[in-house]
């Protein structure tokens, strides 16, 4: 499949067959695709939560009710869901593991090279705690480059998938004790066999023309 082959071919599905489960070696594929996430200054601010059996899904699905009970069946019946979640904080220790994990994966070429990388990265930490009061809008918008890449390298796979935002965000977190560990959900997604009452499969896609959305200067 090539790139624009999946990008036509990508949609969200509204409905997955139950029991059908993905194969290890794609999943760990798109594992690999969030891990290599691009964030600004390489802060990492993400943590991934998946779940791959029908418990973990389930207490995923304990978010989708009320209001978001339309995504409870694209949750319990997927092959795998995954969280995406922000920390609470770029804290201390989090700055220093990433700058450490940089360190082992040779990316210094001198001590000087390693401290511009800290005092870089700091500094934006401080801009959007401080100045422009935004962290964890800031720290959303990586995430939401990861879950970009999670779709379109689902699509090169031909795995089905569907985003969420509509689920209780508090719930979830509760839910999976996320506070506990210093972080909140953001948004899921939903990878598996899509099925034959997947009603948007038949649609055509719809996207507006390019001299509306493109400016070439």
């Amino acid at each position: 499949m090539t790139l624009d082959d999946a990008v036509i071919a990508r949609h969200t599905v509204k409905a997955f067959e139950p029991g059908k489960t993905l194969p290890q070696d794609k999943i760990d594929t798109l594992l690999n695709v969030l891990q290599n996430s691009p964030s600004s200054v390489n802060s990492q601010p993400w943590h991934f939560v998946v779940a791959s059996t029908p418990e973990g899904r389930a207490a995923m699905a304990k978010s989708a009710t009320a209001a978001f009970i339309y995504n409870e069946p694209k949750i319990v019946n997927a092959s795998h869901v995954i969280a995406l979640c922000i920390r609470s904080d770029l804290d201390e220790q989090h700055l220093q593991n990433v700058l450490e994990q940089e360190q082992k994966d040779g990316r210094f070429k001198d001590e000087a090279a390693k401290a511009g990388q800290d005092k870089g990265r700091r500094s934006y930490v401080a801009i959007h705690r401080y100045e422009q009061r935004d962290l964890p809008q800031w720290m959303e918008k990586q995430v939401y480059l990861a879950l970009g890449g999670l779709l379109l390298g689902a699509a090169m796979l031909g795995i089905d998938a569907t985003p969420m935002e509509g689920f209780d965000q508090r719930e979830l977190d509760l839910s999976l004790g996320l506070r506990e560990k210093g972080l909140t959900s953001v948004v899921l997604a939903s990878l598996g066999v899509r099925s034959d009452n997947d009603f948007n499969a038949a649609l055509p896609k719809s996207r507006l023309s390019r001299d509306e959305i493109f400016t070439f200067i």
